[in-house]
């Protein structure tokens, strides 16, 4: 498995889904796969414009998209969407980052990642 590169979230501060709370989730990750954490805020125009053009080509993507969403960059350009909040509310968000630290999926990232080259 290609060893992820870099995380990137795409994020606004003013919402509740994702400060605190995604954005501390994400600095987990990152520092769980010991990879560097990329924040792209919606709320500046050169951010946005990045954040766009990734959840349009990799994410869930509409013209008014949901955030936070989380996306793992791999060696060799690969992009995987991994993580979107939710607009149901906060605690929703909050139980599907326990639910991702917790799955298979996330533990074999870890393995892989930690597997070396």
């Amino acid at each position: 498995m290609t060893r992820v590169e870099r995380i990137t979230i795409v994020l606004a501060k003013w919402c509740p889904h994702c400060v605190p709370l995604s954005l501390e989730n994400v600095k987990r990750m990152a520092k769980d796969l010991g990879v560097p954490l990329r924040v792209l805020d919606i709320d500046f125009p050169e951010e946005e414009k990045v954040a766009d053009r990734l959840v349009e080509e990799y994410g869930d993507y509409t013209e008014d998209y949901i955030i936070p969403q989380v996306f793992l960059e791999y060696k060799g350009g690969r992009v995987q969407h991994i993580f979107t909040g939710f607009s149901e509310g906060v605690s929703v968000t909050a139980a599907r980052w326990i639910a991702l630290f917790n799955s298979e999926v996330y533990q074999s990232l870890l393995n892989a990642q930690n597997e070396g080259p």
